[in-house]
């Protein structure tokens, strides 16, 4: 057994950290409650709050651990790192993914991975900055079993569901942009839907009411409520980040040759939506556009 294989087993060692935004900080605390070391690197230099994460001076320094996670905005960003990490990470060691990342990206990633004797497991996660606070993330995890294994202790303690979805990590990242498609998709009908019964004299607060009651989803119960409040700023997930999501999601579809016609609709909403001034503000703030749309000046 080599020593990073011995070191990916045990819990108790450290691991590296790559990425301390709104998700990646609480992610990388919950491992350091847990009496994991993290040894972090972040993009922009910041300082870790007393008692989390211990700041490594490179990425490199982070990925050095034996495991390491990245939780960074895109494939770019993710990209922009990986050379670090690559050296850095011993043979035999795991890199866990757990952006939502282009299918194509996530392929490229495992095969760099193995060509130098790394593994790579993807395990992109379902929730937003309060649901990392709390520990309450749905993680997809895909990769070679032994690696999925080797890690599952460090994911168990950032969600409380872990879907396994098979031995090629890119599965993990198919998930989650049909994931993802789906939000984007249910944010556009249920804006339009507001918009429509408001112009007919409903109040949206009644419609929320018999909506959520008929559906009975913690996804609409949230997302009704945050297009509800307009709660838009600060976000919990910027509008310029679902319009990297939805161009991940043409992209793979026009791979595959699957027709998504829906997802073109979201594409000029999301671009649509960035162009007139909302790429800072959260993904719902698609309303805006519904409401200018329909007439409706909120």
């Amino acid at each position: 057994m080599t020593r990073s294989h011995a070191h990916a087993a045990d819990p108790r060692r450290a691991v590296g950290w790559i990425g301390l935004g709104r998700m990646g900080l609480p992610m990388a605390t919950h491992l350091v409650k847990a009496g994991i070391p993290v040894v972090a690197w972040n993009r922009s230099p910041k300082e870790a709050p007393e008692g989390t994460v211990r700041l490594a001076a490179s990425p490199a320094e982070a990925a050095s651990a034996g495991i390491v996670f990245t939780m960074l905005a895109d494939d770019a960003a993710t990209e922009a790192v990986l050379p670090a990490i690559l050296e850095g990470l011993p043979e035999g060691g795991i890199h866990v993914a757990m952006s939502t990342l282009g299918v194509s990206f996530s392929r490229s990633l495992a095969e760099r991975h193995a060509a130098r004797g790394q593994r790579f497991v993807a395990a992109p996660v379902f929730g937003r900055p309060d649901a990392a606070q709390a520990a309450k993330l749905r993680i997809v995890v895909a990769g070679p079993p032994a690696a999925k294994e080797a890690v599952r202790p460090f994911l168990a303690r950032l969600g409380e569901a872990i879907f396994d979805v098979g031995e090629e990590p890119h599965l993990a990242h198919a998930v989650k942009l049909g994931g993802n498609f789906l939000i984007a998709g249910m944010l556009e009908a249920l804006s339009e839907a507001y918009v429509f019964v408001d112009k007919l004299g409903v109040s949206r607060e009644a419609f929320y009411e018999v909506l959520t009651a008929f559906f009975r989803s913690p996804v609409y119960d949230n997302y009704g409520r945050i297009l509800l409040e307009r709660r838009f700023d600060p976000p919990g997930f910027q509008l310029r980040l679902g319009l990297k999501d939805v161009r991940l999601i043409a992209r793979a579809a026009d791979e595959a040759l699957v027709p998504l016609p829906l997802a073109a609709l979201l594409l000029d909403r999301y671009r649509e939506a960035a162009a007139n001034g909302l790429a800072e503000e959260d993904w719902t703030a698609i309303l805006k556009r519904v409401e200018a749309a329909a007439g409706l000046v909120r």
